[in-house]
């Protein structure tokens, strides 16, 4: 993989102690692409659900019908991360990025056609092909780095991009779109990621022959059995699901939550939004960074069970709190927890799977997608029977079950390559 000198210098280092293990920075300088990329590829449901009320009017439909095809997405991406999981490590991640985006590309010049047929293509090819992206990413840039702690490093500075790039995204493409409008927006993106797709092909083919006959050539079946065989993993990917089912389920009722109760207005509310996507990219953030320090304070696997206690006295606080300060602090809290669960997981994904990570992270991808619809689901049902005690205790309920397979990845213990008792990072090969 051809990168610049400064890139090249940091991915072939050996990480020994503190200073060995690149910094957010170094790493941003070789990873910027994949950085680039993992940014694009939140863009254009962004847009579409900015948007979805000029959008339903040039496609002549309600805002209901088309908001609704935002789940097609969910389900293309559950099948198709679920499906293709096994052959993430098979091919050259770059490769599966490239062919990521340009599938994201050709759904972005679909749906600024404006017709309802073809942004429900738009739909289905953006959760298709953001289920093949976001996992090629993340692995790619764990792989710059070796399997230790730099590694965990650069993946959760990939997801910590995601973050912030989710936090930023609506205000970004609402300027350029007073000129060019929405089909304007989704027209940049089109444009974007095919470039990002050649750069990724180009930077494939540069990779050395010998990686890429690296991974183990397991068959389609014994690919899944040897990723749950491996200690903790399986835990771990429940605890993504239930995480987002929790996070995603509470964002969905925030909104109403705030407006019944403390009568904010969606202008005042964007303010609340805003807090809670700045807690979760400060916590995802600095929790990689911690986490996959040479000689951290804490386990990473301690880590987690610390942060999903967090997520379980926020969520569950939260719902029985009449003041706005304490509900304030309760959604900054809410959200930096689950910051932590996620960057938690993708680190120990990341250095417990070795040459399944791919797969691994697929795999994540693909759960955290059924936990959207799964915690929009329980939180609306207890909800409707019980009032706010009603999702407090769904989601209070969902956490403690977290809280469990976290007890499941403790006695697991840190396994070859997954320095997670603190011990010093393995070594990164050159790139």
């Amino acid at each position: 993989m051809s990168v610049d000198s400064k890139g090249s210098d940091v991915a072939s280092r050996a990480p020994a102690d503190d200073e060995a293990i690149p910094g957010d920075l170094r790493m941003a300088r070789a990873l910027w692409p994949v950085l680039v990329a993992s940014a694009v590829g939140l863009l254009p449901f962004t847009v579409f659900s900015t948007y979805l009320v000029p959008m339903a009017k040039d496609a002549d439909s309600s805002v209901a019908t088309l908001g609704g095809l935002r789940g097609l997405g969910g389900l293309a991406a559950l099948l198709v991360g679920t499906a293709l999981a096994p052959l993430i490590d098979r091919v050259r991640k770059e490769w599966a990025a490239a062919g990521g985006l340009a599938a994201l590309g050709v759904s972005a010049a679909l749906g600024a056609s404006g017709d309802f047929i073809l942004l429900a293509v738009f739909c289905l090819l953006v959760g298709a092909s953001t289920s093949v992206l976001n996992p090629a990413l993340t692995a790619a840039a764990a792989d710059r780095f070796g399997s230790g702690k730099a590694a965990g490093r650069a993946a959760t500075l990939v997801t910590a991009t995601q973050s912030m790039t989710a936090m930023l995204a609506a205000p970004v493409i609402a300027l350029p779109a007073l000129f060019w409008g929405w089909q304007g927006d989704l027209f940049a993106v089109t444009a974007v990621s095919l470039l990002l797709a050649a750069v990724f092909f180009v930077r494939g083919k540069d990779k050395p022959v010998e990686e890429q006959d690296a991974g183990q050539r397991l068959g389609y079946i014994a690919s899944f059995k040897a990723l749950g065989a491996l200690p903790g993993v399986v835990p771990l990917l429940l605890i993504a699901l239930l995480r987002t089912a929790v996070f995603m389920g509470y964002l969905s009722y925030l909104a109403a939550y705030y407006d019944d109760r403390f009568a904010l207005d969606p202008g005042l509310f964007a303010f609340v939004w805003t807090l809670s996507g700045a807690s979760f990219f400060v916590s995802n953030l600095l929790t990689g960074r911690i986490t996959n320090s040479a000689e951290p304070r804490i386990g990473t696997e301690r880590m987690l069970a610390i942060g999903l206690v967090a997520a379980l006295v926020s969520v569950v606080g939260f719902y029985f709190t009449h003041w706005l300060p304490l509900a304030l602090a309760m959604t900054s809290l809410h959200a930096a927890s689950h910051a932590v669960v996620a960057a938690c997981v993708v680190s120990l994904l990341v250095r417990r799977c070795g040459t399944q990570r791919g797969a691994a992270l697929s795999v994540n991808a693909a759960g955290m997608s059924l936990g959207v619809f799964v915690g929009a689901g329980l939180g609306g049902l207890g909800l409707g029977l019980a009032g706010y005690p009603g999702i407090a205790a769904a989601f209070g309920a969902l956490v403690v079950a977290a809280l469990v397979a976290a007890g499941l990845v403790l006695r697991a213990g840190p396994v070859d390559g997954d320095p997670a008792d603190g011990s010093s990072a393995d070594g990164a090969p050159p790139d």
